[in-house]
C-alpha cells in the first residue's frame, strides 16, 4: 500500500479510536479519581507493551535519549492526568472540542522549537481559532462559574500533544513505531505511573467488587485502544507523513466526541456550539494552501517522508 493511501486510512481508524477517547475517561471517572485513572491507562499499555519493548531491546534510541523522554513526558504522561482532571468539570464533548487545537500549537511553537516558517494563511488560521477557544469558554459558564480552569488544563495537554508530534516527527522518524511506543510505555512511563497511583491511594482503596471490575474495564479499553494502538498509528502517520498532517486527526474526532457525548446525554449550548464551529473553520483555513507557491512552509501539507 502506497504511503498517501495508508496515512488517510490509518487517520480514520485513529480519529474514531481517539474521538471515543472522551466518552471513557468520563466514565471511567464514575469509579476512580483522575490521577487513578491516568496512571491505571498508563500502566495497562506499558505492560502490554513491555514484552515487545525487551523483544527490540537493541533498536533502543540512546543516542536520542532526551528526545524520548520529552515525547514520553509531553505526548504520553502528563495529558494522561490533565484530560481526566478537566473533564470532572466540563463535558466529554467539550474535550473533544478543545483537543482539535494541537495543529493550532503545532504552527505556534514549530518556529521556537526547530526554526519552522509559518504561511500567512496558517497565522490567520491560529488566530480564528483562538476566537473560536474563547468562545468556547465564554459558552461553558454554567449555574454562576467559568470554566477557565479545565479549559486552561486542556489547552496545556493539546499544547504538551503538538510538542510530542513535533519531537517524534523531528528527532524520532527512524524509530520502528510498534518499538516507540513501547519504549516509551514499557521503559519510560511505567515506574513513574506505579508510584502516581500508589500516591492516589489505588491500592489502599480498592476492593474486589463488581462496581470497580466495571471500573477496570473502561479504563482497560482507554489503555489498549485510545493509549497503546492508538500511539502505534499515530507514530507510524507522523513516519510517513508531516506533523501537521498526524495532528489534523484532530479536525475529526470532535465530530465522534460530540456524538458520544449526544448518545450519553451530554448537551451543548448554542454559544459552544458557535466555539467549536469557529476552532475548525480557523483549521481548516491554516491547511489552505497559500497562493505565493514560492513561500516557504514550515509544515509542508501532505508530504510522505
Amino acid at each position: 500500500m502506497n504511503h498517501e493511501k495508508e496515512k488517510w486510512i490509518l487517520l480514520t481508524i485513529l480519529t474514531i479510536i481517539w474521538g471515543s477517547s472522551f466518552i471513557l475517561i468520563k466514565k471511567s471517572l464514575d469509579y476512580y479519581n483522575p490521577y487513578e485513572v491516568g496512571s491505571l491507562r498508563i500502566i495497562i499499555a506499558a505492560i502490554l507493551l513491555m514484552p515487545v519493548a525487551f523483544l527490540n531491546i537493541r533498536k533502543f534510541p540512546k543516542k536520542q535519549l532526551k528526545w524520548l523522554l520529552l515525547a514520553a513526558a509531553c505526548g504520553n504522561f502528563f495529558p494522561m492526568y490533565l484530560f481526566p482532571m478537566a473533564e470532572t468539570k466540563i463535558s466529554s464533548s467539550v474535550a473533544g472540542i478543545i483537543n482539535s487545537m494541537v495543529p493550532i500549537f503545532v504552527i505556534l511553537i514549530g518556529p521556537f522549537l526547530w526554526k519552522e516558517v509559518s504561511t500567512r494563511f496558517q497565522k490567520i488560521g491560529v488566530a480564528i481559532s483562538f476566537a473560536g477557544v474563547c468562545i468556547l469558554t465564554l459558552g461553558s459558564h454554567e449555574a454562576g462559574e467559568l470554566k477557565l480552569i479545565p479549559i486552561l488544563l486542556l489547552l496545556l495537554a493539546t499544547l504538551m500533544y503538538a510538542i510530542n508530534a513535533l519531537t517524534v516527527k523531528k528527532k524520532l522518524n527512524h524509530v520502528e513505531p510498534v518499538a516507540l511506543s513501547a519504549f516509551v510505555f514499557g521503559f519510560v512511563l511505567f515506574l513513574p505511573s506505579l508510584i502516581s497511583l500508589t500516591i492516589s491511594g489505588f491500592f489502599r482503596d480498592f476492593h474486589f467488587t463488581q462496581e470497580n471490575f466495571i471500573g477496570i474495564g473502561f479504563v482497560s479499553l482507554l489503555a489498549i485502544f485510545g493509549t497503546g494502538l492508538a500511539m502505534m498509528l499515530n507514530y507510524r502517520i507522523l513516519r510517513i507523513s508531516t506533523a501537521l498532517f498526524a495532528s489534523t486527526v484532530t479536525l475529526l474526532m470532535p465530530i465522534v466526541a460530540v456524538i458520544w457525548g449526544i448518545i450519553d446525554g451530554e448537551k451543548l449550548t448554542a454559544m459552544q456550539i458557535f466555539g467549536g464551529i469557529i476552532i475548525l473553520a480557523g483549521l481548516i483555513f491554516l491547511r489552505s494552501k497559500p497562493a505565493d507557491k514560492k513561500q516557504k512552509t514550515a509544515l509542508p501539507e501532505d508530504s510522505a517522508v
